[in-house]
């Protein structure tokens, strides 16, 4: 994709809808959900919170400091010290929307017990302190399909320096 993530980011309108609304939009653009997506979506956090707008940029683990890669809590502490933010929680379906344009993968394999090439993992708290529980979202387009996927990790899982991140970038936040 013209990677709009990448440089000023873009502005992505997140919450506002029901569960039942995102859930229709998604369906309606053609995208594809895994089981852990479902869960994430199945989870009170995605009860119509307050609609905000965020200016999502794009990074990598090696962008924040890691050449040798990063656990979730390495990457949590280098974007505050970047002045970035994680995500809220419920940017994934968001997200996915706003950037249907994104590259098609450079294969189709969907999980390996890595992170997939191709995919951007939305950096967001995790929404329950649970192992089994996925940690949150990732985007990929694979064979031309769009997909929104979530996906589980312990908190010793290293991240590749090559791992692409989305995270917000604070001050264009509002209330809409």
């Amino acid at each position: 994709m013209p990677n709009r993530l990448s440089g000023d980011g873009i502005l992505v309108r997140v919450g506002g809808r029901t569960r039942s609304e995102i859930k229709r939009m998604l369906t309606g653009a053609g995208v594809l959900l895994n089981a852990h997506a479902e869960t994430l979506l199945a989870h009170p956090a995605f009860d119509a919170p307050e609609a905000r707008i965020h200016r999502i940029v794009e990074c990598t683990v090696a962008d924040l400091g890691f050449e040798l890669g990063a656990t979730h809590a390495q990457v949590f502490a280098a974007l505050s010290e970047r002045g970035l933010e994680a995500c809220p929680a419920v940017t994934g379906p968001f997200l996915r929307l706003a950037t249907m344009d994104q590259a098609n993968a450079p294969d189709s394999v969907l999980s390996a017990g890595h992170a997939p090439s191709g995919a951007i993992h939305m950096v967001s708290e995790p929404l329950l302190d649970d192992v089994a529980y996925p940690k949150g979202f990732y985007l990929r387009v694979v064979d031309g399909r769009a997909w929104l996927r979530g996906y589980r990790c312990d908190d010793t899982y290293r991240w590749p320096r090559e791992q692409r991140l989305a995270v917000v970038l604070p001050g264009a936040d509002a209330v809409r």
